[in-house]
């Protein structure tokens, strides 16, 4: 009688024990990943740092200060008081045009690489005859000669070149900062000439050259705004509040057209002070590199317990049928190759393409488990089998993260195939004769 027939109970008992040991190994893996995903960020910050960050063009927005009176109650005297307070009116542009061609280009920063890009802005819009007459007949007194149009960026240290404003005609200098936190909080000004008496439409328009990293946005803040985005990446992700309504990618870049009414955002043409801010509705592009080595890991990873527990399997067939005895020792080194397998991938992906640091890894530990089953139980035939058993779930592992739509679907397909092909090659199996027969071994041996 066989050891493994005579230590079943044991024997199984002693596999799961491994495999549920390795998995500790395998979460150090996944901490190894994060640790390399948060070197990567720093990377990118360090590099953004120095050239630019993610930028959100929000506005232009005009801003005009007023005066008004509010009563209040003297708490010693208890007389009533009024006192004057200033607040403020924003007006956003009935039109607003945006021409956008951008230039992105890769920097290394160690093994990493960060999209960067150069881009120059064409914003054009108008202003609708403004009317003032409803709020200075409740008393308000607008500053017409400290109005100023605000445009919001996220990282001032993106533009390149000094900015001109064409107002109604007018070239006006923009000033760095906002003239006030109501609507954004970074971002450069212009004073513009306001009169009430204006009877016409106030044009607009400024041309921005503007430097970032990996994500460019915009909002709409026109009554209806007109995007219009160029570039020559290939692999553009849109993003944000709104997808655009057309766009073309080819293997020449992409280009792609937002149009968004005011209806379809939610705050109005005008309001006074803090009351909505305008982040919320930015919508644009994400140039982020196509390939994300780190999340494939990921995905990769989460299926080690399936190969460890399916390998296991196998081998503790290969025990009951070829009447072959492995150590718990083999189980260990076998299962520790198998671990060793994510590491790899994490490894060569960072410095070759994902696919072929899966193919590089896979096959070193397939040729690496097969030779050690050669070893361990002399046979060719076995060491054959056990390499096409560990390619066939490592093709299908690879076919699932490449299908991200279709993954879950693949993956509960293949499983349930496994799982009746388990079944199937142990049907045969008389388990109640297998521990019978340990049972009949153990009295001979007191007899």
């Amino acid at each position: 009688m066989s050891k493994i027939k005579n230590n079943l109970y044991f024997k199984i008992g002693g596999i799961v024990l491994i495999a549920l040991l390795l998995l500790i190994p395998t979460g150090m893996i996944k901490s190894i990943i994060y640790e390399r995903e948060q070197t990567q960020q720093e990377a990118i910050d360090e590099v953004s740092e120095k050239w630019g960050g993610e930028q959100t063009l929000q506005g232009p927005v005009l801003t005009i200060p007023y005066t008004r009176y509010v009563k209040e109650i003297n708490k010693a005297t208890g007389k009533e008081t009024l006192v004057q307070i200033t607040e403020r009116l924003h007006i956003l542009p009935s039109k607003l045009n945006i021409q956008a061609n951008v230039n992105p280009n890769k920097r290394h920063r160690g093994i990493f690489d960060i999209v960067v890009y150069n881009s120059v802005l064409h914003v054009s819009g108008e202003f609708t005859k403004l009317e003032f007459k409803d709020l200075e007949s409740k008393g308000h007194v607008f500053k017409f000669n400290e109005a100023v149009l605000n445009a919001g960026i996220d990282d001032l240290r993106g533009i390149e070149k000094q900015i001109s404003l064409n107002w109604d005609g007018q070239k006006v200098s923009f000033n760095p900062g906002v003239t006030n936190s109501d609507v954004f909080y970074s971002g450069i000004n212009a004073k513009v000439n306001i009169s009430p008496t204006d009877d016409h439409l106030y044009r607009f328009s400024f041309d921005i050259e503007l430097k970032g990293s990996q994500q460019l946005y915009f909002t709409p803040v026109g009554k209806e705004t007109d995007v219009v985005l160029k570039s020559d990446w290939q692999t553009p992700k849109f993003d944000g509040a709104f997808l655009p309504d057309e766009h073309k990618t080819d293997k020449n870049g992409f280009k792609a057209h937002w149009n968004v009414l005011n209806l379809n955002r939610n705050y109005p043409q005008s309001w006074t002070g803090s009351s909505y801010k305008l982040r919320e509705s930015s919508f644009g592009v994400d140039l982020k590199l196509p390939v994300d080595n780190y999340q494939k890991s990921h995905r990769t990873i989460h299926y080690a317990l399936l190969f460890i527990g399916l390998t296991f399997l196998v081998f503790f067939f290969i025990e009951i049928f070829q009447s072959a005895g492995i150590h718990p020792i083999q189980y260990i080194l076998v299962g520790i190759a198998l671990v060793v397998f994510y590491t790899l991938l994490i490894a060569f992906s960072e410095h070759i393409a994902f696919n072929a640091a899966f193919l590089l890894s896979a096959l070193a530990t397939v040729l690496l488990i097969s030779m050690y089953v050669r070893a361990i139980l002399r046979s060719v035939k076995m060491s054959l089998f056990i390499a096409g058993l560990l390619s066939m779930l490592y093709i299908f592992i690879f076919v699932i993260i490449q299908l991200e739509d279709l993954a879950l679907l693949i993956g509960s397909i293949g499983v349930f195939i496994i799982l009746g092909l388990v079944m199937y090659f142990s049907r045969k199996i008389d388990w109640y004769n297998l521990t019978a027969d340990k049972a009949d071994t153990q009295r001979d041996q007191i007899s």
